[in-house]
């Protein structure tokens, strides 16, 4: 009796990819790497699965609710929602083991139950880097900070994208200053306001604080003349003048580092500079990254005082939506494969001797060993993408020349194994 078949299909909020389309996302990630290596960072990867009790530690939030959280036999289990709350367990787990400032970057998937809707991803990649102190850690790390998502972003590919930067302590200061508690975020705030028909001093006052353009030395000059009498508001300005002063340093062109003072993420969590990147021509994909200075990395866990700054890529979502929104060139190959070799009614010792040359060389080279005929070993080539083919029959292995066909241009040449290792490095 004939089994059931059952219909292939994923859950939604995951992303699987063609290969062509894994080939670049796989080439963004190790962009991504290779930025965060050259600056010092340490690899570091953690369980998927964490204790329960552990990773959820802090309690409460909109986060938990999306945790998949399970049981196996008597463990208390779940799947990680961020790279950040790994890190916190780790960086107390092993502190004695650990150099600070300790920094480390982390490149893995994470999990989290969102509602499901097009573009929000359940399981997805982050690349994070953050940067621990023990006890106290210099701010020109917050400045070293956009310097990497400069030369990522522009590692990645994209020459159009500011990075916009603020100070908690500047915002909280300005609220606290009016008699306002800040826990919503300055656009909020406005809209309460509005919708109270504050028209006094508060609603000028708030007005002004947004009305403030210009370049960033305009925008710190304006600030200052604001003259707020608050202790924590003249910190963070002071905090982000620095900031700016030491991104110049690290030669981060100031078209792409812009001071805006509507930004106020993460209320409950950064206390001090913060971040977040846009793509300039396609505003509508919201921030591809951001992040910044935190007090107490690890408060949950030790009693020893961590602070640090750190900065999040959403790998997954970013390459959807330049997907979506055609930024992104697919390579015509739907693999990494250089060279073909065919062999064609010959031993094939000596067609996996060539392939060895070809590799010992640094070329990817791949061996077609399915016993079929030549135009569908050559129509193989071509759904592929691969930009060469190497035939060996008994002619070739008897004059030590052998066939190398372009797949681009289409023409076969005989050459020795040398030649062609030069002309397929090449890419001639």
């Amino acid at each position: 009796m004939d089994h059931q078949i059952t219909k292939p299909s994923i859950l939604p909020g995951f992303m699987e990819l063609l290969p062509a389309e894994q080939i670049a996302f796989n080439q963004m990630m190790d962009t991504i790497r290779a930025n965060f290596e050259r600056y010092g960072f340490i690899p570091l990867d953690t369980p998927l699965l964490e204790k329960a009790e552990v990773l959820l530690a802090k309690g409460g939030g909109e986060t938990e609710k999306q945790v998949y959280r399970f049981t196996k036999g008597d463990n208390d289990l779940a799947l990680r929602f961020d790279l950040t709350v790994p890190l916190a367990r780790y960086v107390a787990q092993h502190f004695a083991d650990l150099a600070f400032p300790f920094r480390r970057y982390h490149i893995g998937k994470v999990y989290r139950g969102e509602r499901n809707q097009k573009g929000r991803f359940r399981e997805f990649y982050q690349c994070d880097i953050d940067i621990i102190g023990l006890n106290k850690l210099s701010l020109i790390n917050d400045a070293e900070i956009p310097s990497i998502i400069y030369s990522t972003f522009k590692g990645l590919g994209f020459n159009s994208f500011t990075i916009r930067l603020n100070n908690r302590k500047l915002l909280n200061g300005f609220f606290e200053s009016l008699g306002i508690q800040d826990k919503i975020g300055l656009d909020a705030v406005l809209a309460e306001v509005n919708a109270m028909g504050v028209t006094d001093r508060t609603g000028e006052a708030i007005a002004e604080f947004i009305s403030i353009k210009g370049s960033n030395r305009e925008i710190l000059a304006s600030l200052k003349q604001l003259e707020v009498n608050n202790a924590q508001f003249n910190e963070g300005l002071e905090e982000l003048s620095q900031v700016v002063h030491y991104i110049n340093c690290f030669n981060v062109p100031e078209a792409n580092v812009v001071i805006d003072l509507t930004i106020a993420r993460g209320l409950d969590y950064y206390t001090g500079t913060v971040y977040e990147t846009i793509l300039n021509d396609h505003p509508g994909i919201g921030s591809v990254c951001s992040g910044g200075r935190y007090d107490n990395l690890a408060g949950y866990y030790t009693k020893q005082q961590l602070p640090g700054v750190g900065i999040s890529i959403g790998l997954t979502r970013l390459f959807y939506q330049i997907q979506e929104a055609k930024l992104i060139h697919l390579n015509q190959a739907a693999t990494l494969t250089e060279a073909l070799v065919i062999p064609m009614k010959i031993p094939i010792e000596a067609a996996i001797g060539v392939a060895n040359q070809l590799r010992e060389a640094g070329i990817i080279a791949e061996l077609y060993l399915e016993e079929t005929k030549l135009d569908k070993k050559i129509s193989y080539a071509n759904k592929l993408g691969i930009a060469y083919v190497v035939l060996i029959g008994e002619d070739e292995l008897k004059s030590g020349l052998l066939s190398l066909k372009s797949m681009v241009t289409g023409e076969q040449s005989p050459m020795g194994v040398s030649q062609i290792i030069e002309k397929v490095k090449d890419k001639q």
